[in-house]
């Protein structure tokens, strides 16, 4: 009896060890997941849900949110089409709106019982993303354990979870974009199509099984390539632009089926593969066309025609290596045909489907070649190349992990010389892992991507390791009693090598995430440019008219928010009367489309980037206005350096519609850090901005001429529509009023030049000069990185204080005209009228605007003004509620100069202007002004006029706005510290890296826009 409980015993503890063999991963890849959950979700306060507005990371996510809410309301329904973007065409937003955000509004559909309220949406959408980080663990185990076993599947995850870089910033609480979706569905893709080549090896599937209907051996194979395709399709759903894992898998099957052919295997069985998942790849994508379009970045016939001729090809290669063996040719000439005739593809594509091969050649050049010129992805943050790729920035994000990854293929690729099998699946990992890692040296943000075979090729690395010093893992307690002191030390150095490394490549994962924001960087939060353009962007959602509203319209309802409109064939959308657009920079569409339900000209997919490019850095409102009127018409122009000539000539025969730009809306990045971004795209370059308009190459600059007057009245810069609003708040056009003013996260600009002795350095022909270079670490700060980086004197010249954001309106004017009855003044060609005006702003600030204009040899006179001084309209009536005051009526003074002199009598009058006359463009009559005295007199505008660049930050003018904190005068010449590199415009030398970049998310702090552009 005791010899029977004791055997029974003995077999209950061998079955309970057999089971914790067999499952004791379960429970750890569960405590992996939950600490990658958490460690995401520690910055959740920061993230808020408050009056009806979202509290996100990054422009790209407050779209997300904008197209998870109307899929809330239209569910299951996408948005077919956008028409609160991309003012006067509308976009069709096919990266956004897809698998991502349907999978999130049918899990808060699930919570809120199939009515979630806002609250419940977004706190299940900003849950989702860290949740869909933990889910990566389970597919890279899986991965893991086909290369390593268990013990390598848990080494994949466990240096997943502790990864430090890009892939933990983009897939923390608060960031709501696409990227980790990417990273898991493709995560799934390669796995379901690693086990489909597997099966398809076991069994090899051949032609002749499929003519003898031999099913019980196609099933598997079928089974699993099918949901391979599915995988791939499911991919592309979440990211149109995912198509690029289609072109790595066509690289994977050519040079596989040409190996196999080479080795003597039959290439059906891997081609077996590639035709039935890129088959289903095909069907799936083909039904998910949304245009007929040849981009990538949208649900067009790139995706399935790019599956359809994988399939095709693998088909062909299969063929074709019969036909080699019929002929008796040598099969090592078989590659170099399939290479021949690979390019004569490509070649009879440009001819057959230019826009097909264009998709093509330009994804291969932006996304996967990592040299050559980045062009305008320049000003994504996140497109751009980063620097020291193999040396500092993988150790940023991996530490020491990616070279034993790179360890981990060699050994793969060493497996036939020691009598190990060299799996189809390898060969797919290696390829796999090229490509990611020649994305990521491309494209700074691709570095989520490089995390998966990162993670995943550890594995193999850790698992031959282990077979070179002969220690086993796998086979439970028993192997580990038998472990010798040599394979501790080994082990202990590899764990140091791929563990320890990582945390010491961004100060831990905990410090990015978390809770000392001293010690590391600060916890992840929302952007302080959103948070800035909120309070602007509510402004203006509550003081204009909805839009189809504008000037009594009533068609807002023909534009509802989460209204559903139809793609218009690849026409333009044509926009109800009252309809208007909203213009800025790019980078901040989302958040005006979002925040305040208003329609940009640009955004973060860098629609209309080129024309706010050329609007924004016109030098005359009337160039600005011929832009508009282009805009609004069908005329076709290449806005780079074209020139007004061109634009009269493109809009004589363009047809104009009733669709108007409205607002103008500039913040301090735009006009400091972020100018540089929008030259690019129209040209000159950022430091011709900084010269005098007529100065040519090579000329010499004095200190004389760094002056205020030089910086205000000669460069090129201050000539910008952009420079005109923001600092001198519109003065002298006639067609642009202020209407709003954010005096939140004021900034200081500084104008320098670096000095050689007592002339400004000249390199390259040109003198390096910095004109209102936003200061965005600090003044003192800045002066300091200026000084360090160049052995020269450093002069500052001009200092000014400006607000965040400003808001314009653009109308039509009133016309002030009169008429003069002194035939002496009338007939002096010098005679001026002048009408100034003081205004205040909401915050108390007092600024003056004037406009000037000659008076006619019959005395008569008119000018245009854009300011009421009795505002008797507002948003009930289809205008705007402006928080801009004027003090008292319009001053007209008229003088004329004789020489130097101003002579013969002043005349003086005050008119009053309506609001409807300014929008309405109606005349105002000054009547007869009066003689007020005989003598000499100065300019009124010199007087009265703020130029609006020297604000304090409570929006109250300063007293000297043309000195430092600390009482620096404008003049004084910043001591030279032994710096190395010489500062040339600023926006490269000096440090503000932001010249370039967009201020899309906290991960693209370091990376929206994109935002992924938002690509």
């Amino acid at each position: 009896m005791s010899t029977d409980t004791e055997h029974v015993g003995e077999e209950t503890e061998s079955s309970f060890l057999e089971t914790l063999k067999q499952w004791y991963h379960l429970p750890l890849i569960g405590v992996v997941m939950l600490f990658m959950y958490w460690v995401r979700m520690r910055p959740r306060d920061n993230f808020t849900y408050e009056d009806g507005s979202p509290m996100l990371s990054g422009v790209d996510s407050y779209y997300h949110w904008r197209t998870i809410e109307w899929t809330a309301e239209n569910f299951p329904h996408t948005m077919p089409y956008e028409v609160y973007t991309g003012f006067p065409s509308g976009a069709y937003v096919g990266q956004f709106g897809t698998l991502f955000d349907q999978l999130i509004v049918t899990a808060a559909m699930i919570v809120g019982l199939g009515d979630p309220s806002s609250e419940t949406l977004f706190t299940v959408a900003i849950l989702s993303v860290p949740i869909m980080a933990a889910l990566v663990a389970v597919p890279v185990f899986y991965m893991g354990r086909r290369l390593g076993g268990t013990v390598g599947g848990l080494v994949s995850i466990v240096v997943l979870s502790l990864f430090p870089g890009s892939f933990l910033a983009r897939s923390t609480v608060g960031q709501l974009d696409h990227h980790v979706g990417e990273v898991l569905f493709m995560a799934i893709a390669v796995l379901a199509m690693m086990v489909a080549l597997r099966a398809a090896e076991r069994d090899k599937p051949i032609y002749e099984l499929l003519v003898d209907r031999d099913w019980a051996t196609l099933k598997a194979p079928t089974i699993y390539s099918a949901l391979a395709g599915l995988a791939v399709s499911l991919y592309i759903w979440v990211w149109p632009s995912g198509v690029v894992l289609v072109g790595v898998l066509a690289i994977f099957f050519a040079v596989q089926l040409c190996l196999d052919y080479v080795r003597g295997v039959s290439p059906d069985h891997i081609a077996f593969v590639g035709a039935i998942s890129m088959g289903v790849t095909a069907l799936i994508t083909a039904l998910l066309i949304e245009e007929l379009s040849a981009s990538a970045t949208s649900f067009g016939y790139v995706q399935p025609v790019a599956a359809l001729l994988v399939g095709f090809g693998c088909v062909f290669m299969a063929w074709l290596a019969r036909q080699w063996d019929n002929r008796d040719l040598e099969s090592r000439y078989y590659p170099a045909a399939i290479a021949g005739l690979i390019l004569v593809a490509f070649a009879g594509m440009a001819l057959v489907l230019p826009d097909l091969f264009g998709t093509i050649s330009d994804n291969l050049v932006r996304r996967l070649v990592p040299f050559g010129g980045a062009g305008t992805d320049a000003t994504i943050q996140e497109a751009q190349r980063p620097e020291n790729f193999l040396s500092a920035h993988v150790f940023e994000e991996f530490g020491a992990a990616f070279y034993t990854m790179i360890v981990g293929i060699v050994f793969l690729l060493l497996r036939p010389y020691f009598d190990r099998e060299f799996r189809t699946e390898h060969t797919l990992l290696i390829v796999w892992a090229l490509f990611l890692t020649s994305m990521a040296a491309t494209q700074v943000r691709f570095a989520y991507y490089l995390v998966l075979p990162v993670a995943v090729l550890n594995a193999v690395f850790i698992a031959d390791i282990s077979r070179f010093i002969n220690l086993d893992l796998e086979h439970g307690l028993q192997s580990v009693k038998q472990i010798e002191t040599y394979q501790i030390i080994v082990i202990g150095m590899v764990v140091l090598l791929v563990f320890a490394s990582i945390p010491m490549a961004a100060a831990s994962p905990w410090q990015v995430t978390g809770d000392n924001p001293e010690a590391g960087s600060p916890a992840p939060a929302p952007s302080a440019g959103s948070q800035l353009w909120e309070g602007s962007n509510q402004w203006l959602a509550e003081n204009t008219p909805d839009p189809g509203n504008y000037g009594g319209a009533d068609n807002a309802s023909e534009l509802p928010y989460d209204g559903t409109y139809e793609y218009p064939d690849g026409e333009d959308y044509d926009y109800p009367g009252g309809a208007y657009g909203v213009m800025s920079w790019w980078d901040y569409g989302h958040l005006i489309t979002t925040q305040a339900e208003r329609i940009p000209h640009a955004n973060p997919f860098q629609q209309n980037a080129e024309s706010s490019s050329a609007y924004l850095t016109a030098d005359s409102e009337e160039r600005g206005e011929m832009i508009l009127e282009t805009i609004r018409s069908d005329a076709d122009v290449d806005w780079e350096d074209v020139s007004d000539e061109e634009l009269e000539t493109a809009l004589e025969d363009a047809n104009t519609t009733d669709e108007e730009m409205r607002y103008v809306m500039i913040d301090s990045s735009m006009a400091g850090g972020k100018f540089g971004a929008i030259t690019q795209w129209t040209g000159p370059d950022q430091q011709e901005y900084s010269l005098p308009a007529d100065y040519e190459s090579g000329d010499t600059i004095s200190p004389d001429d760094l002056d205020e007057e030089y910086v205000e009245d000669e460069s090129l810069y201050s000539q910008t529509m952009l420079s005109k609003m923001y600092f001198e708040n519109g003065h002298n056009m006639e067609h642009y009023r202020l209407v709003h003013e954010n005096t939140d996260q004021a900034s200081q600009f500084i104008s320098y030049a670096i000095m050689d002795g007592d002339e400004v350095l000249v390199e390259n022909g040109q003198p390096q000069i910095g004109v209102n270079r936003e200061a965005s670490r600090g003044l003192q700060s800045q002066l300091r990185q200026i000084q360090q980086q160049s052995p020269y004197d450093v002069e500052i010249f001009d200092q000014r204080i400006g607000p965040g954001l400003k808001t314009f309106e653009r109308v039509e004017g009133a016309t002030i005209t009169g008429t003069l009855e002194d035939e002496e003044l009338a007939a002096d060609d010098s005679a001026m009228i002048t009408a100034t005006l003081e205004l205040e702003t909401a915050d108390g600030r007092v600024f003056g605007y004037a406009q000037e204009a000659d008076i006619q040899a019959d005395g008569s006179y008119e000018l245009t003004v854009p300011y009421s001084t009795s505002g008797d309209l507002g948003v009930e009536d289809g205008y705007t509620n402006s928080s801009i005051d004027a003090l008292d009526e319009y001053n007209l003074t008229v003088t004329a100069d004789e020489g130097n002199t101003s002579y013969v009598e002043q005349y003086d009058g005050q008119v009053d202007v309506s609001e409807t006359a300014v929008v309405e463009g109606e005349s105002v009559d000054a009547g007869t002004l009066e003689v007020v005295e005989d003598g000499d007199v100065g300019e009124p505008a010199d007087d009265v006029v703020d130029d609006g660049g020297d604000e304090s930050g409570d929006g109250n003018q300063s007293d000297e706005g043309n000195q430092t904190d600390d009482g620096t005068s404008d003049n004084e010449t910043a001591a030279d510290d032994g710096g190395d590199e010489t500062a040339t415009d600023g926006g490269d030398t000096t440090g503000e890296s932001g010249g370039d970049q967009t201020d899309d998310t906290q991960a693209d702090a370091e990376d929206d826009q994109t935002t992924d552009g938002t690509e």
